[in-house]
């Protein structure tokens, strides 16, 4: 069903960078407002506030501490900080939509979506796209780059500065997660995904099958007994062909149109209740092509339709 419109947003920006390998994502949340996106979603008919970007060190004043976690401190206050502003916002009625930054942002945004649900005694479900599966932990990390593990602090797993943010660990149930689009994994991951027992769908079931029936057992997991899921999306789950401005591209992901029949079919659940978009690098992009397809995407995931 349609979501009754007008409906508030609350755009948190976060552009943090220090957990990936390379400089830029920073930027990414400027890029997704350059492209219009707020003034987009107020045309759908919500209310949106930009609570504007959360404070970040950079990584030429900051030490980068131990090798198999870069920055650990830094990202973890930042993540905190995400977590409250996730929290407050789902509690004032507002969908809070997080723009990244790297994808250790997403260690705070579920950690506010899960403290909310938690004062309600309920779960939540979690939609993961991406091209890597991000269960690396410190032991496992063959970069030491944080971006590579939020999915696996969010389970539980890895660093206590990470998995106990907001207080309490895991913040979502491995049988309420879902990563979608997988086609780059690492050994250690591999392990991890047969411990926790997540569903992962890779990109040879995307092709296989087609994103429909992917989207239909997605959502059947993570809507059954929660109060709503979280979508996290990585910017690299979209082929390279189209999302070229990413941190970490691996070439066989989804065209433009499976990547907006993917978010229309979330849309349809109207069971969303937060997001986060991360790893757009204009220092890669082409005239900002990926920051406008970010934009288009959380149209889509926002009710925008062809008619």
């Amino acid at each position: 069903m349609p979501r009754p419109y007008p409906e508030d947003i609350r755009l948190i920006g976060v552009p943090l960078d220090l957990g990936a390998g390379r400089r830029g994502v920073d930027m990414g949340p400027s890029a997704l407002r350059i492209a219009g996106l707020r003034e987009r979603l107020e045309r759908l008919g919500y209310r949106v506030t930009d609570t504007g970007d959360i404070p970040v060190t950079i990584p030429e004043s900051a030490d980068p501490g131990d090798p198999k976690a870069h920055y650990l401190p830094q990202i973890a206050a930042v993540v905190e900080v995400v977590g409250e502003r996730v929290t407050d916002a789902m509690g004032e009625g507002a969908i809070p939509l997080v723009l990244g930054g790297d994808h250790s942002i997403s260690i705070g945004s579920i950690a506010g979506a899960a403290r909310w649900a938690r004062e309600r005694d309920e779960d939540i479900g979690l939609l993961w796209f991406d091209a890597h599966a991000d269960l690396n932990t410190p032991e496992t990390t063959p970069s030491g780059n944080i971006h590579g593990m939020p999915l696996a602090a969010s389970l539980g797993y890895g660093d206590p500065a990470l998995t106990g943010i907001a207080g309490f660990s895991p913040k979502v149930r491995w049988d309420k997660t879902v990563l979608i689009g997988a086609r780059d994994v690492d050994r250690g991951e591999r392990a991890m995904i047969r411990e926790s027992g997540i569903r992962v769908f890779t990109m040879r079931e995307i092709d296989e099958d087609g994103i429909v029936p992917v989207l239909e057992e997605a959502l059947a997991i993570v809507t059954e007994g929660t109060a709503g899921f979280l979508v996290s999306w990585d910017m690299d789950f979209v082929d390279p062909n189209f999302a070229p401005g990413v941190g970490t591209p691996v070439k066989g992901g989804v065209d433009y149109r499976e990547g907006h029949l993917a978010l229309e079919i979330v849309s349809d659940t109207d069971g969303m209740i937060g997001m986060d978009l991360v790893e757009t690098n204009p220092i890669l992009d082409e005239h900002n092509r990926t920051g406008r397809l970010g934009m288009e995407l959380i149209l889509s995931a926002f009710g925008k339709t062809i008619l």
